[in-house]
């Protein structure tokens, strides 16, 4: 996180993100919208002045305090190179309790989900209540999620959370993708769809993800932006519960809300498929059957071969019936040993085929959220792995969470940063010195690794003999997107999260347009291969419906329909399109909760 002015009232800091979109880090911003953003009543403005970008890799961070009946300084010291300007920050004092402004109601939203109806804060008094300003694509958003849920765990009894849905890509503005999002990131809390950003505004709100509190009288207290924000905010919670504890303003008592997942409970062969790698080879078939958190073996036919995995969400090595992964992304094999991006435990893991274990091959197990030169593969953490490619003794990563690829030696079992200077953002160069956002799928032709880089809505060629240039096939930046055929700059996708290559060409699943494109790495020419409104199905629905995986095998693609639970079979000929059938694949038994 960069740039960040902070502005103190006295009972939680409250941080207003002037982070522009070159300079992103921890969270994401946008001033892209409607500049006229009302201010909060009586609330104070933080400074004007701009700010620069600070270098990457390092800084600390201190949280030195936070003030209620007594208000006490609060400030964050950021120990940063000799370049970066001096932060600017207003701390308020003396400011008396009663002077806190009335938070404004969650009006403007255009549907609720994980709840029987919209929800007023007013109704909600005596609850501590925390917004979450998200939107689904974010991968900051995406690690704030597991932080919330230790919050809503702990204190069930005092703490209401509610997602404040306020999209970044059109296609997110859709409802039932966020309710799908809701499903896939199993969420536990309320959601607005805050498809106008009205709440947003309200809120002068900045940049993704931004936590606002809310007090058990209904005061606004402040927010602050970015991820890793967890102890803080559960300071402030600890604190509130004592004041209003004494007050006998806070009810305690869980709430409960009626969740989507009570009617679609995942009991589909899949659900929520994120990647796929197939073997022509050995004729097998490996499906990242994500949020049922394992892998499905099948053979070409669909016909099971093995699971890997129990099902259930967890960190364990094993044999595949007790071996447990967290939201496994890419795979990759080689020889006889399948290769997994677990991405929500932040590891690699490495699938014995023959001896049917499971081991941890890199990373921690915690997420490392400032960026290393890497080391020896088990003792670098890593950050949200999303996609896997092997060439020869290397194992490329796609680090959405580090917006970086990253290499492993699998002879030496070391892992190092290979492309990306950790920012987000889109910037062709030398390897060290690109720029990614977010990167999520990976394809090669045996010279260059081709990125789906999916914030910027990009394809990037990246060589892989180590020396030379990261260049953009298609792709312009953070809020450059679309659904536009043609070639080079004038190419538009929207949120790409899969790519293959085959005979020249890249096929690319252009998620949010729910769409399969064809790119001429050559020419930079991009047409629709298949897929869209145009070509729904009259009776059975879209083709596709936010497709992430894309693989080619035998004259077909083979695509990981994510939000359809499903593999779609695309003939390249005939441009046919079947569903791969599964057979003798059960879906886990669901845990009681």
């Amino acid at each position: 996180m960069t740039g960040i002015v902070f502005v103190v009232h006295p009972v939680v800091p409250v941080v207003y993100d002037k982070i522009r979109l070159s300079n992103q880090d921890d969270n994401h911003s946008t001033d892209v919208h409607d500049p006229e953003i009302p201010e909060m009543t009586d609330f104070p403005a933080s400074p004007s002045d701009p700010l620069r970008p600070a270098p990457r890799s390092w800084f600390t961070l201190l949280f030195l305090g936070i003030a209620f009946s007594i208000p006490v300084a609060v400030g964050i010291l950021f120990i940063l190179r000799p370049a970066t300007p001096t932060i600017q920050a207003a701390a308020l004092a003396n400011v008396q309790e009663e002077e806190r402004p009335d938070a404004p109601e969650l009006d403007g939203g255009v549907a609720w989900l994980n709840s029987a109806g919209p929800i007023k804060l007013k109704d909600l008094r005596g609850k501590i209540v925390v917004l979450d300003f998200w939107t689904l694509c974010c991968i900051n958003c995406i690690h704030t999620l597991p932080d919330l849920e230790k919050l809503e765990k702990k204190y069930a009894n005092q703490l209401v959370v509610i997602g404040v849905h306020s999209p970044k890509f059109d296609n997110e503005k859709n409802t039932q993708s966020i309710r799908k999002a809701i499903l896939r990131y199993e969420i536990s809390h309320p959601v607005v769809n805050d498809a106008d950003m009205k709440i947003w505004r309200t809120f002068d709100v900045h940049s993704w993800p931004t936590l606002a509190v809310i007090d058990p009288e209904g005061k606004y207290l402040g927010s602050v932006s970015g991820e890793g924000n967890v102890d803080l905010l559960e300071k402030v919670i600890v604190k509130l519960i004592k004041t209003h504890r004494e007050k006998k303003t806070l009810k305690e008592g869980p709430i409960r809300f009626d969740l989507a997942r009570n009617r679609e409970k995942g009991d589909t062969p899949l659900f929520f498929p994120g990647k796929i790698h197939v073997d022509a080879k050995s004729k097998r078939i490996f499906i990242a059957d994500s949020t049922h958190h394992r892998i499905v073996v099948t053979d070409m036919s669909g016909n099971k071969l093995a699971i890997i995995g129990s099902g259930a969400a967890g960190n364990k090595d094993g044999s595949f019936e007790t071996a447990t992964f967290d939201d496994p992304q890419g795979i990759a094999l080689k020889d006889e040993v399948l290769y997994i991006a677990d991405r929500k435990n932040h590891i690699l893991r490495a699938a014995d085929l023959k001896a049917r274990t499971v081991t941890k091959v890199a990373g921690t197990g915690e997420q490392v959220r400032e960026r290393t030169d890497g080391g020896a593969a088990l003792e670098v953490g890593l950050n949200s792995p999303w996609d896997l490619l092997i060439a020869g003794d290397t194992l490329y990563v796609a680090m959405a969470g580090h917006h970086q690829i990253w290499a492993m030696d699998l002879k030496k079992n070391t892992i190092i940063p290979y492309a990306g200077d950790g920012r987000e953002n889109i910037k062709d160069g030398p390897l060290f010195a690109s720029r990614f956002a977010q990167p999520s799928g990976l394809a090669s032709d045996g010279e260059n690794l081709y990125v789906a880089d999916s914030e910027v809505s990009a394809i990037r060629k990246v060589p892989m003999n180590g020396e030379g240039r990261v260049v953009t096939l298609v792709g312009e930046g953070l809020f450059e997107f679309g659904d536009v055929d043609g070639t080079g700059d004038e190419v538009r996708l929207q949120h790409a999260l899969g790519v293959a290559f085959h005979d020249g060409k890249l096929f690319v699943a252009d998620t949010y347009n729910n769409k399969l494109k064809v790119l001429d790495p050559k020419d930079r020419s991009c047409k629709t291969f298949i897929g869209g409104p145009s070509e729904d199905g009259w009776f059975s629905g879209p083709l596709f419906n936010e497709p992430a995986g894309i693989c080619y095998a035998d004259g077909k693609l083979y695509v990981a329909d994510t939000n359809a639970h499903r593999i779609r079979v695309v003939d390249l000929k005939t441009k046919a399109v079947t569903t791969l059938p599964l057979k003798g694949v059960e879906p886990p038994v669901q845990s009681k909760e």
